[in-house]
């Protein structure tokens, strides 16, 4: 499968995911161009590969210098100018003061003490005994001030320590930013010499382009469906120019809200596929193009669709989304120049349609006159990205300007998309 994998999986993305809807509404309600999306599914350039070498190249140099940083600043931590080791010495010296006062203070109360023993008189006794007092507090002083600058010396090493353990730490995180940043470069690198490879692989073409002749309509959709129930619809894909086109691929996908335009009920759809050539009836792959062969100029295939509703689906809004893409053998491309929608009301189980006509197509548009209307607004893809309509009130229910968006959003991601793919060579996957 070829050019449809892109243009299907934008308009899967389009159709499945609200917070596009929202994003998208203001530029379609100012009429202006919407910003085009990028897909899971699309390839960066050689130009966004080279920078993002670049980018991991910077990360890689600057994981290095940290890396560095790191372990130098351990080797530091033992060197005496280090401030912490200047600290360390400083309360050392200091302790060492302090415990050669505190020797001479305890001293000076044990001679104190010897000439009170020795005094004979009164009042040598008295003069001896004040010296003594003060010998005494002279010591406690001393051995406060001893025990204070021990304390400094412990939470000094302390310091040291705790500071290693930092470093060390730092360390480890910066090897293994180092290493993970040398993983990020060293893919970045593949994955830019892959696509150079793959580059010098392709063979130059022109762009694939819109083609008005060929195109995508759907007959026999009901504009009112009842849970519960299977519809049987076609879709009709039309070759109307002058040339074979060697592969065809259609694209058909549902989408569906409830009545508050809050809430998606895809998952209570089912939607089916099968032609003449294959009886055979196969799921619908959202993400996906149908593949139903060559088709002749001037000539059309059908493409049978199956709809089913679980019983227990909510009453709302849902829409049938359909476009197409074809390739041929001597690398020439295009693909329908508008997504088109069909909208049909989702009744509740057990209730009565009435009379129900074919649900009729938008081509991208985001004006709606009620169930199953048409719209004079559309909203082109194609390569002029032109996006003319404006969000309008309807008088339906909340989910039709949801379903509306959708289309809107789907033309914008991708039917614009579509056509800036480049050809590959026959056989390649885009």
């Amino acid at each position: 499968m070829k050019i449809r994998r892109i243009l299907a999986t934008a308009v899967a993305a389009a159709v499945t995911t609200p917070v596009v809807f929202l994003s998208a509404a203001p530029a379609f309600a100012d009429n202006k161009p919407a910003a085009p999306a990028q897909t899971q599914n699309e390839q960066p350039s050689l130009e966004q590969l080279k920078q993002a070498v670049t980018a991991a190249q910077t990360a890689y140099d600057i994981a290095v210098i940290a890396y560095d940083k790191s372990q130098k600043a351990i080797d530091e931590l033992d060197k005496a100018e280090h401030p912490l080791q200047v600290a360390l010495a400083g309360v050392k010296k200091a302790a060492e003061q302090a415990a050669t006062d505190k020797t001479t203070a305890d001293q000076a109360v044990v001679d104190a003490q010897a000439k009170l023993d020795a005094a004979t008189t009164d009042e040598e006794k008295a003069a001896a005994q004040t010296a003594l007092d003060e010998a005494k507090a002279k010591a406690e002083t001393a051995a406060t001030a001893k025990t204070t600058a021990d304390a400094n010396v412990t939470k000094a090493n302390k310091d040291i320590e705790d500071e290693r353990v930092n470093l060390l730490k730092k360390t480890g995180e910066a090897g293994k930013a180092k290493e993970a940043a040398l993983k990020t470069l060293d893919a970045a690198k593949k994955a830019l010499a892959d696509a150079e490879a793959e580059e010098g692989e392709e063979e130059p073409g022109e762009d694939c382009v819109p083609e008005p002749k060929f195109t995508t309509v759907v007959h026999g959709l009901p504009e009112k469906v009842v849970a519960g129930t299977t519809v049987n619809f076609t879709l009709r894909v039309t070759n109307g120019t002058d040339k074979k086109m060697d592969e065809v691929y259609p694209y058909a996908a549902v989408h569906a809200f409830d009545e508050k335009g809050l809430k998606e009920l895809d998952e209570y759809l089912d939607l089916e596929w099968s032609t003449a050539a294959n009886s055979k009836w196969e799921d619908v792959d959202p993400g996906e193009s149908l593949f139903v062969g060559s088709l002749n100029a001037k000539s059309s295939v059908d493409v049978k669709l199956r709809l089913k509703l679980d019983a227990k689906t909510p009453a709302g809004q849902g829409a049938a989304f359909v476009a197409g893409d074809y390739w041929n053998e001597n690398e020439s491309c295009g693909g329908t120049p508008d997504l088109e929608y069909y909208e049909f009301a989702i009744l509740a189980k057990g209730s009565n349609p009435g009379k129900v006509d074919d649900a009729k197509g938008q081509k991208g548009n985001t004006n709606t006159t009620g169930q199953g209307g048409t719209s004079t607004t559309p909203v082109n893809g194609g390569t002029t990205g032109s996006t003319n309509g404006s969000l309008a009130k309807t008088g339906s229910n909340d989910a039709v300007p949801q379903i509306a968006l959708a289309g809107a959003a789907a033309v914008a991601l991708g039917a614009g998309a579509m056509f800036v793919v480049r050809r590959r060579k026959a056989g390649s996957n885009a």
